[in-house]
Parts: C-alpha cells; sequence; structure tokens
C-alpha cells in the first residue's frame, strides 16, 4: 500500500508542486470517493456550508486519505470534498485540497470516520450501520466499543436498532420516532412494534404532537403511584406461593393495578 509522502516524492521530479509538509496539498482531480464507504449520509447543507468556506478563503481542516490504485480515496472528509466541487462550480476555483495519510485497517477506517471531530455528527442510525460495518469485521461489540470510545451498552443498543423492522426504521428516519424509542418497542412488541408505534403515532399527531415520545410509546405509572404500590405491598404475606394484602390495603392496591391496566389497553400493549 502506497502513502501521499511516496506518491508525492516522486511526483515532485516531475515538478507538480507539491507541499510536503506534514499535510499535502493535492490536486482535487486526483481524489476520489468510493461509492457506499462512507459512514454518514451527504447533507447537501453541510456541503453548501464548506462551499461557502472556500469561496471566502477561510480554514478548511484537511481530508484524511488513503492512496490506492485508483488515486487518492477520501476516507474522511466527503462534505469538504464536495464543498469544494460546488465552490469550483460556483467560480471560486479550489484546484488543491489539503490532505493527510490515513494509516490503518478497514476496521480502523471505519472506526476513524465515527469517531472524527471534524465531520458532521453521526445519526442513530447511521452510527449503527457503521458499527454493523465493524461486526462484519469481525469485531465484538466489546472491541468496537474500545475503538469508538463508547460504552458496550451503546453499541448494542444501536446495533439492535437494526433489528426493529424496515417500517419502524423508517419512522426513526422521518423523525416520528426517538432510535431509543424504536428500540424499546422493539424489545418489547417484536415484529409488532411498527403497529404499536403508528397507532401510538397517530393518536400523538391527534393529540397536536409532532412525534411519539417514549412516555406516550411505552405506558408506566408515575413513580408515585409505583412507589406506592410498592409500600402497600411490603406489608402482604406470602405463603404457599400465593400473595395475600391486607384487607386495609387490598382496594387501594387494585385500583393502582387497573390504571396500569388502563394504561396497556389505550397504548394497545393489551387487549381490552
Amino acid at each position: 500500500m502506497s502513502s501521499l509522502s511516496q506518491l508525492y516524492k516522486q511526483k515532485d521530479k516531475n515538478g507538480t508542486e507539491t507541499t510536503v509538509k506534514k499535510t499535502f496539498l493535492v490536486p482535487l482531480s486526483e481524489i476520489y470517493v468510493e461509492p457506499g464507504f462512507n459512514v454518514r449520509e451527504i447533507d447537501e447543507q453541510h456541503v453548501e456550508e464548506f462551499r461557502d468556506a472556500f469561496i471566502a478563503g477561510e480554514f478548511v481542516p484537511p481530508l484524511a486519505v488513503q492512496v490506492t490504485e485508483q488515486g487518492v480515496k477520501i476516507i474522511d472528509g466527503h462534505h469538504r470534498y464536495y464543498g469544494a466541487m460546488a465552490a469550483t462550480a460556483a467560480g471560486t476555483e479550489v484546484s488543491r485540497i489539503e490532505c493527510k495519510d490515513f494509516i490503518g485497517s478497514e476496521a480502523d477506517r471505519i472506526a476513524f470516520m465515527i469517531t472524527s471531530s471534524q465531520g458532521k455528527a453521526l445519526s442513530p442510525l447511521e452510527r449503527a450501520a457503521a458499527y454493523q460495518r465493524l461486526v462484519n469485521q469481525g469485531r465484538t461489540p466489546t472491541e468496537i466499543a474500545k475503538m469508538v470510545k463508547r460504552s458496550v451498552g451503546d453499541v448494542d443498543h444501536h446495533l439492535q436498532l437494526l433489528s426493529c423492522g424496515d417500517e419502524l426504521i423508517d419512522m426513526v428516519k422521518a423523525g416520528d420516532v426517538s432510535a431509543t424509542t424504536a428500540v424499546a418497542l422493539s424489545r418489547e412488541h417484536g415484529a409488532q412494534a411498527a403497529t404499536v408505534a403508528t397507532r401510538q403515532l397517530d393518536k400523538a399527531k391527534a393529540a397536536g404532537k409532532n412525534k411519539l415520545t417514549r412516555s406516550a410509546a411505552i405506558p408506566q405509572l408515575s413513580p408515585a403511584r409505583a412507589r406506592r404500590l410498592a409500600e402497600l405491598l411490603a406489608d402482604a404475606e406470602i405463603e404457599n406461593n400465593r400473595l395475600t394484602v391486607p384487607a386495609t390495603a387490598l382496594e387501594e392496591v387494585m385500583a393502582i393495578i387497573g390504571e396500569q391496566k388502563a394504561l396497556l389497553r389505550d397504548s394497545g400493549w393489551e387487549e381490552a
């Protein structure tokens, strides 16, 4: 595998005037994008921000690249590259762009794209897809967590997001349901999660809300009512696997249980 340093040591002899320091001014024509490699979807607004930065002559962080047989492949900096192209199309020629070598394995390159502070923040689905690519490289959730400096729980949570089903994932993409709510619904409802989410979203929109919140999707007793139920059951007796509630507390216990059943029915978690 070659590198920018090796590539331009040879090109210096041909009068390319390549700057050789910590970074390299690489002709835009020699840089290419590998389809499907970037973990981020291209955001046109973000591209326009970099376009304006190039036009204004502002500092733009260097691209992280790898030299291949096809040319100089972008590892991190796709929006900056498209911003340079857009600036050129708008009349401000960007003939060269600052780049730096990235050295590492395929898994290292994916992890770098995830953790790069220069890139646009990953959406939950983009992060999930990137984690899955690392799984496909043979990495375990524990190894991935270490690579991207996140918890194992974060990795597991995002990987489960990919198993929520196309309909629920589309709702996450549309902003109707958050990623955390989608995962919670999937854990509880499995294949029926999307049906429940759609029903609850319709109710939320009818109430004037624009998305399904976790509290609306996953009904729960208030902390105060749950705590009161625990207090009442603390005096119950257990004998032969039977729970006997004191007569003085029975009515209130049944009332709280009834509240929970009503929440479940109203939310579609239990047949009426």
